[in-house]
């Protein structure tokens, strides 16, 4: 495995990371277990979750199967890099979601005990709060940061505009500011080329994609399906909706003799602006199977060639590849 600093910061993570989003609603708490027990076997030490994890209002499910795991010990809690996110309702009160002073402290205190933690490595805006004061925002997360309650701060779907916003305001107040930002970021879905990653690039912010894989769109989708995420009726709406460029896509992968993931996820790590891509398996063979992406070099024709296949806003531009 190899690691990178995240953003401008000290602290290094493996270039992918493990996201946690079905752990709970689609995998039971045994198999989530042995899952991020291989993961760190495969040396990957960079682990994100969310509070609103596991699809029940207010339980956060997720970081509880997290904290039990930690709990068995044998230095789970130490080899990793935890982040978690606030943001999300999590009750029916007015102030149990966004990001006020006081929703980001309790939700904090609660993830802490969730996780059974006494420290949340990243902790991430889930959303911008374009009703909450920067400087109140920023006055919370430095307290955090006081307590040893967190340790570094992420945004997750910040437009630019509101990456640079966030940082001027860090900057006049003498506090470090964010270290990540996690955006929707694949092959079909590239409009942060525009100003996420400029700003992010300009700022010393680290970037992690989600949904690498496009929701499934960029993972055999063209296979027919009865079971599984390639069933699903919405994703088989947007394969017609994108099938040329898909077919082109496949005969492109056939022709490397490597899987549609596999090149998805290669391609990403290319990027000189990304970290570390958030994978997000249901099962064993899904995390074994994203290891080849590590290996995987994409030569600059196949890079051009992708290009032309996914246009993005950025454009075919040789120098954004990381080489």
């Amino acid at each position: 495995m190899h690691y990178v600093h995240l953003g401008r910061s000290g602290v290094n993570v493996s270039r992918l990371c493990l996201g946690t989003m079905n752990f709970g609603p689609e995998t039971n708490e045994a198999n989530c277990f042995a899952m991020m027990d291989r993961a760190l076997e495969l040396g990957i030490n960079f682990f994100d979750t969310a509070n609103v994890y596991g699809k029940q209002v207010g339980e956060g499910r997720t970081e509880q199967i997290i904290g039990r795991w930690f709990a068995q010990g044998g230095g789970r809690r130490e080899k990793v890099v935890l982040a978690t996110k606030v943001f999300g309702r999590m009750g029916e009160w007015p102030n149990e979601s966004r990001l006020s002073a006081l929703h980001i402290r309790r939700a904090c205190e609660d993830s802490l005990r969730r996780l059974q933690t006494d420290c949340i490595d990243l902790y991430q805006m889930h959303h911008v709060d374009r009703d909450t004061p920067w400087d109140e925002i920023w006055q919370a997360m430095e307290q955090l940061v006081r307590e040893g309650k967190i340790l570094y701060v992420g945004s997750s779907n910040f437009a630019g505009w509101h990456v640079a916003q966030a940082q001027e305001l860090a900057r006049s107040r003498h506090f470090f500011g964010l270290v990540s930002e996690q955006s929707l970021y694949n092959l079909n879905e590239r409009t942060i080329e525009l100003e996420v990653i400029p700003a992010c690039e300009a700022y010393g912010i680290g970037l992690l994609p989600w949904s690498p894989l496009a929701r499934g769109l960029l993972a055999g989708a063209l296979q027919p399906a009865t079971i599984g995420r390639r069933a699903d009726e919405d994703l088989k709406k947007r394969v017609e909706q994108f099938r040329p460029r898909l077919e082109a896509y496949n005969a492109l992968c056939m022709q490397l003799g490597e899987r549609t993931a596999d090149v998805a996820l290669a391609w990403l790590l290319h990027q000189k602006a990304v970290t570390a891509p958030i994978i997000g398996p249901r099962t064993m063979e899904q995390l074994n199977g994203s290891m080849r992406a590590l290996s995987l070099t994409l030569s600059r024709d196949t890079l051009n060639r992708l290009d032309e296949i996914f246009p993005g806003p950025g454009g075919s531009a040789p120098e954004a590849y990381a080489w």
